[in-house]
C-alpha cells in the first residue's frame, strides 16, 4: 500500500491480565476492543464502538448468573462513553462481530473506499489478536494483517522521541498540548483519534501510506553459512514437543514476522530433535516481542525463550553442500524425513514404498521422482539409514506420514515432517559413528621420524593442525612405535589429507630410513584417546570405508619387545616382573585430568622440550608435539 488510505480505524484492545507495555505477555484472554473510524480526507471522526467478550451464562450456576447480571446492569448504568456497545461470548464471535460492524460502517460511507487499522504500538495486533487466535485455531479476518503503528507515524515528525517509551499520553502532550491520565479504553481511543487528526492537519500534513505487515504464513527457505545474520534478531526456544515442525514454531510466534527459512530445529549428536529451535526474525523489534512470550504455552508445554546470536543460528541452519542446495532449490515443497532405512535401500525402493497401497488414496507421489529423494551419508560415503523426501503438497505429505512404521525390506520405517534447516543440519553436522572424524592416524612411520619429518610429510595440511595437535604413540619402552595421531581443524580436511597422503613415502632426516607410510586414515577424538590412554582395541582392522560399526577399526601399535599379542598398551608384554607404579591409582587419578582435557589443552612446555608428559609418566603411552 503506497497511496494514502481513505479511512483509519483507530483500535484499542485489552485482556484480562497485564496492560500497557506488558500487554499480551501473560497469555491472558482478549476481553475488550474499542474502535473509531477516522475520515482521513475530510478529517472527521466517526462513532466510537465498544465490543466486550463475556462468557456464555448458560454454563454458569444460578448464583453466578445473578452476580454477572448485577455487574452488567451497573456497567450499563454508569456507561462507558461509547456510542455503540456490542457483546460476544467467544474470541471467534468477537472477531467476526468486529469485522461485520466495520464492514457495515465502511459500506455506509460509500463503495471503493480503502481503510486500515491504526494502533498504539505493536502489542494489540501482534501480541494479543494473532497469538490467541492461533492458539485456538481461529481464522483472523484480513483487516488484522496490516496496520499503522501510531507511535512510528508520530516519530516521523518528532524523531527525538524514544520509540520504546512512547505512549498516547506522551504523544498527546507533544502534539495536543495537554496531558490526560485516563486509562479507560474509550477515552484512549478518543486521544488516539485526536492525534491522528492533528497529524493529518497543518503543519504536519502526514501521509498514512506504508502500514505494518503481519506475515500470513511462514516461508521456508535455505540459509548459507556465508550469510550475515544480525545477533539482535535471533532467539532460542526450548521445551518444544519432539514432533514439532517449523510451522508449529511459526504458529507459536504468530503475529511476529519470522525471516524466510528462519525456524531451525536443533538436533542432538544422534541426529534426533532435542526440543530446541533457533528462530530468526525480520528485525530486533520482532525479536524483543518474541522474548515476551517466554513460558507461553504450546499445547500443554510451556516454551522457554532466550536471546541467541547469528552465529548460533548459522551453526544450525547454515549449509554449504551443493547437493543439499540442489535438493532444496524447489521451494514450497513439503519435506518428510525417513529414518531406519536398510543401508542397501535404493531410490526405486523408496518410490515404491510411497506408491504402494490398496487404492489411489494410499499413493503418495514423490515430487520430482528420484530427484525428490536425498539419502544421508557419512563423510566416508556409508549410508546412515536416513533420507529426506519431497512432496508437492500438504495432502500428499499427510498421506505419506500415514505410512509411519510400515515395512521397507525387513525394517519398519519412521516418518516425520521435516524442514529445510533440518536437512542442512543433518547433512552438514551429523557426526559419523564414534564421533566426528576430525583426526588423522598415521601407521607405519619410520621409527626415527621426527616432528619435522611428519610436518614435511603433511605438506599443505600442516596449516590445518590444531595447536598441540600432533601425538606420537610410544611403545612399552617409551620409544616411538611408528604410529601417530594428528588433530585437524575439521573432518573435511582430515578426509582430504587421508585421501592425498595414504601410502606415500616419508623420509626421516635422522638416519637413512625411508619408507612408505602404511596407512593414513581419519578417526575420531574418542578413537585417538582410546589408543593414547591405553584403552582396549578391536581385534579387527579394516580400511575406513569398510570399518565395522562394532569396533574402532584401529589396530594396536607395534611393540618390538613383546613376546605375545597384547591388545592393551597398559599391560606389560614381557615376562620379567613389572616395575612398581610411580603413583598409586588414586594419586594418579587426582593428579592427571581426563583424556579429553589432556588432548585438547595440554600443559605448556618450556622451549626445547619435545615430549609431553615427561619420561617419568610414560605409562600414558604418548607424547604430544607442538607444531611450529
Amino acid at each position: 500500500m503506497t497511496a494514502q488510505v481513505d479511512y483509519l480505524v483507530v483500535i484499542f484492545t485489552a485482556t484480562s491480565g497485564a496492560s500497557g507495555e506488558l500487554l499480551g505477555s501473560d497469555e491472558k484472554e482478549f476481553v475488550q476492543v474499542v474502535w473509531q473510524l477516522v475520515d482521513v480526507k475530510n478529517k472527521k471522526l466517526g462513532k466510537v464502538n465498544e465490543l466486550l467478550i463475556k462468557p456464555d451464562l448458560s454454563d454458569l450456576t444460578e448464583e453466578k448468573k445473578e452476580e454477572d447480571v448485577v455487574e452488567e446492569s451497573v456497567e450499563e448504568e454508569n456507561g462507558s462513553g461509547a456510542d455503540c456497545v456490542f457483546t460476544a461470548t467467544s474470541l471467534e464471535m468477537a472477531l467476526n462481530q468486529f469485522h461485520l460492524q466495520l464492514t457495515n460502517e465502511m459500506n455506509s460511507v460509500g463503495a471503493g473506499t480503502s481503510m486500515c487499522l491504526c494502533t498504539d504500538g505493536q502489542l494489540h495486533i501482534r501480541q494479543v489478536i494473532h497469538p490467541e487466535a492461533a492458539n485456538k485455531n481461529i481464522l483472523v479476518p484480513d483487516c488484522f494483517y496490516s496496520f499503522f503503528d501510531l507511535r512510528k507515524e508520530f516519530r516521523q515528525h518528532f524523531p527525538t522521541s524514544d520509540l520504546k517509551a512512547l505512549n498516547v499520553h506522551i504523544m498527546a502532550d507533544c502534539i495536543l498540548q495537554y496531558v490526560t491520565c485516563v486509562q479507560i479504553a474509550v477515552q484512549h481511543v478518543h486521544i488516539m483519534a485526536s492525534i491522528v487528526l492533528a497529524l493529518l492537519s497543518e503543519p504536519f500534513c502526514h501521509m498514512f501510506s506504508n502500514p505494518e505487515r503481519v506475515s500470513e504464513k511462514f516461508e521456508t527457505g535455505t540459509c548459507s553459512k556465508m550469510e550475515k545474520v544480525c545477533d539482535n534478531t535471533v532467539i532460542r526456544a526450548r521445551g518444544l514437543p519432539w514432533q514439532s515442525s517449523d510451522q508449529d514454531i511459526a504458529r507459536f510466534f504468530r503475529g511476529l514476522n519470522i525471516a524466510k527459512g528462519g525456524a531451525a530445529l536443533c538436533l542432538n549428536a544422534q541426529g534426533r530433535r532435542n526440543g530446541e529451535a533457533l528462530v530468526r526474525f525480520v528485525s530486533e523489534e520482532h525479536r524483543d516481542l518474541a522474548l515476551q512470550r517466554h513460558k507461553h504455552h504450546m499445547g500443554n508445554r510451556y516454551i522457554e525463550v532466550y536471546k541467541a546470536t547469528g552465529e548460533d543460528f548459522l551453526k544450525i541452519a547454515g549449509g554449504t553442500s551443493n547437493e543439499v542446495a540442489m535438493f532444496l532449490s524447489r521451494e514450497d515443497q513439503i519435506i518428510v524425513r525417513m529414518r531406519g532405512l536398510p543401508f542397501t535401500a535404493t531410490h526405486e525402493q523408496v518410490l515404491a514404498f510411497f506408491n504402494s497401497g490398496d487404492g489411489c488414496k494410499e499413493m503418495c507421489p514423490v515430487s520430482g521422482g528420484k530427484d525428490g529423494i536425498l539419502f544421508v551419508r557419512y563423510l566416508d560415503g556409508r549410508p546412515t539409514g536416513d533420507a529426506f523426501v519431497l512432496f508437492a503438497c500438504e495432502e500428499h505429505a499427510q498421506c505419506a506420514l500415514r505410512k509411519h512404521k510400515e515395512i521397507l525390506g525387513k525394517r519398519y520405517i519412521e516418518l516425520f515432517k521435516s524442514t529445510a534447516a533440518e536437512v542442512q543440519q543433518v547433512l552438514s553436522l551429523l557426526p559419523p559413528p564414534g564421533g566426528v572424524r576430525d583426526c588423522l592416524r598415521l601407521r607405519g612411520l619410520p621409527y626415527t621420524a621426527s616432528i619435522e619429518d611428519i610436518l614435511t610429510f603433511l605438506g599443505e595440511f600442516t596449516h590445518d593442525i590444531r595447536p598441540h595437535g600432533v601425538h606420537m604413540v610410544l611403545n612399552q619402552q617409551g620409544r616411538p612405535s611408528g604410529d601417530c595421531f594428528i588433530q585437524m581443524t575439521s573432518a573435511e580436511r582430515s578426509l582430504q589429507a587421508s585421501q592425498r597422503l595414504n601410502k606415500l613415502v616419508m623420509t626421516s632426516q635422522r638416519g637413512a630410513n625411508r619408507r612408505y607410510v602404511e596407512e593414513v586414515f581419519p578417526c575420531s577424538a574418542d578413537e585417538m584417546g582410546l589408543v593414547l590412554m591405553g584403552g582396549p582395541l578391536s581385534h579387527m582392522h579394516t580400511h575406513t570405508h569398510n570399518r565395522s560399526r562394532s569396533g574402532t577399526g584401529l589396530s594396536p601399535p607395534p611393540c618390538k619387545s613383546r613376546r605375545k599379542c597384547c591388545w592393551e598398551l597398559g599391560v606389560p608384554s614381557y615376562s620379567s616382573p613389572p616395575a612398581p607404579p610411580v603413583l598409586s591409582t588414586e594419586a594418579a587419578a587426582a593428579l592427571y585430568p581426563p583424556v579429553g582435557q589432556v588432548l585438547l589443552a595440554p600443559r605448556h612446555l618450556p622451549p626445547g622440550h619435545a615430549y609431553y608428559p615427561g619420561t617419568g609418566q610414560l605409562y600414558m603411552n604418548y607424547a604430544a608435539y607442538y607444531p611450529r
